[in-house]
């Protein structure tokens, strides 16, 4: 699963080299809840009614959603959690699977609010997101999902990430990313666990006809690993759901056409 093409990945990386507010790693915003098996970190931006942003995998990090928190910490309170083994979260135990995904953001946001929340979650974000809502229907009232389509079973592209691999292909990118990790000679072995849910974890139709909350399902015409035909699966699964395709984009449509996106977010989220 080929999140972010390179060019993407270097336009990631020059956004983090100017960003005045070190998303990811802001020690005044930073916090840690320990779901059983490893501590995930987490940030919260703003006061007001609670949004939570899941970010991507593999080359993700809560510094994705900097468009997104400095616009939408004006009215939420937004709380940024960092997946398993991204960030400053630690590993845990054992092999991933989008059933934790959605559990331990469960478990995050319950430890802040007792509250209903809204949720933008962003292809690997959007996976855990759609457990989330599904498992947890009164903990999500409204959810935005960009970039992540149906995975059948027998549908998923096969993947092999490695350090050798990314390092190669964005070696300080990387070496940056490592340094703010808890357990960074565990990379490999989670990379391992990532390729393994990738390939073999299966979220389709058992989950997404699950979902009642308001739901926008968002992407680029041009992501072909999330396409429009996948994308549209999940639409006509959620009975409660809009679909928005943005034309002439990949996989990452805030940095391909951010204005686009954030209209067609705001009324959906209640931004005049």
């Amino acid at each position: 699963m080929r999140l972010l093409t390179l060019f993407v990945l270097f336009q990631l990386a020059a956004l983090l080299s100017i960003a005045q507010i070190p998303y990811g790693n802001n020690p005044s915003a930073g916090k840690y809840f320990n779901v059983g098996d490893a501590k995930l970190y987490y940030e919260i931006y703003g006061t007001g009614a609670p949004i939570v942003l899941l970010h991507g995998g593999v080359y993700g990090g809560i510094d994705e959603f900097e468009p997104f928190i400095t616009r939408l910490s004006e009215k939420f309170q937004v709380i940024c959690i960092a997946t398993r083994g991204h960030g400053k979260s630690e590993i845990g135990k054992g092999p991933f699977t989008w059933q934790q995904r959605g559990d331990d953001a469960y478990k995050v946001i319950r430890s802040i609010t007792k509250d209903s929340v809204m949720v933008l979650g962003f292809s690997d974000g959007g996976f855990s997101a759609y457990k989330l809502a599904a498992s947890y229907p009164d903990v999500v009232k409204r959810m935005i999902v960009i970039g992540a389509g149906d995975r059948a079973k027998g549908t998923a592209e096969k993947n092999e990430y490695s350090k050798d691999m990314l390092l190669a292909q964005s070696k300080e990118y990387f070496e940056n990313r490592l340094k703010i990790m808890p357990e960074p000679d565990r990379w490999n072995e989670c990379l391992g666990y990532l390729n393994k849910l990738y390939n073999d974890d299966v979220l389709s139709t058992e989950t997404f006809s699950k979902i009642k909350c308001p739901t926008l399902i968002m992407a680029g015409d041009r992501d072909h690993g999330h396409s429009v035909e996948k994308c549209t699966i999940v639409h006509r699964n959620i009975k409660n759901s809009q679909l928005s395709i943005v034309p002439d984009c990949g996989h990452v449509v805030f940095y391909c056409n951010f204005p686009a996106l954030w209209e067609s977010m705001k009324p959906f989220i209640g931004i005049q």
